[in-house]
């Protein structure tokens, strides 16, 4: 059950690369039901194919140059600027790959999340599809969680879990797994919408109550997914 009555959260995204996650959240949140207006996108690096999903969804797209802005402070600064410009009221990290200073995310604590390519606490940071598959783990998957200034350690809201196949390679398992974020990450996206799903005291609480592990959602039970886990109350 959802508040129809709530306005939409103005909600920014953060990207860096290709743009396919920003995609399928622009995509869910005209489509209706995210609860969401995203009121802008913002990229560290110019060339970012993600601008010109955003420009073609008729978004704000904006950029500031990691490079230019010559990293560190000076970034920082200017990306926490843009962002207040914007009056989030949630901020979307999406193949964003800059570390956020830590009073950045502390300006945004609970009102900012990311998704993360494994199955985390494991594998934090780059490189996981050939982390996992060299060390033969059974599964992977993808987490979308609540940023804090540690890196990928924020508390989890919901997984993306799939068995890891014999003949999987570090670019099927990416392409398997990305289709899972697709899923999972607008599904996040509006239970916080919603307040189905809030940052409380450190840790993820769902309709009142804390959650103890993230909601789960596998590779063979994805076309349930909606049903299970955001239906009524």
């Amino acid at each position: 059950m959802t508040d129809s009555s709530r306005p939409p959260l103005r909600t920014v995204v953060l990207v860096s690369g290709n743009g396919s996650n920003l995609q399928a959240i622009v995509d869910q949140a005209h489509a209706g039901g995210l609860g969401i207006n995203v009121v802008g996108v913002i990229s560290d690096r110019p060339e970012a194919y993600a601008l010109d999903r955003a420009r073609a969804a008729g978004i704000p797209a904006l950029t500031v140059d990691y490079k230019a802005e010559g990293g560190g402070e000076s970034f920082g600064r200017s990306l926490g600027r843009e962002l207040d410009a914007l009056m989030p009221d949630l901020v979307a990290l999406a193949g964003f790959m800059r570390i956020l200073p830590a009073y950045l995310v502390d300006r945004y604590r609970g009102r900012m999340l990311n998704v993360h390519p494994s199955l985390l606490p494991k594998y934090p940071g780059l490189d996981t599809y050939r982390r996992v598959l060299r060390t033969g783990d059974e599964w992977h998957g993808s987490t979308v969680h609540f940023v804090i200034p540690a890196l990928d350690s924020g508390p989890a809201i919901i997984q993306y879990r799939l068995r890891v196949r014999p003949d999987d390679t570090a670019e099927l398992l990416r392409g398997r797994v990305q289709q899972g974020e697709y899923v999972i990450y607008p599904m996040a996206i509006r239970l916080v919408a919603h307040r189905r799903v809030e940052y409380r005291d450190g840790q993820v609480w769902r309709d009142g109550t804390p959650m103890t592990t993230p909601l789960v959602v596998d590779e063979d039970d994805m076309h349930e997914a909606d049903a299970k886990l955001l239906g009524t109350r």
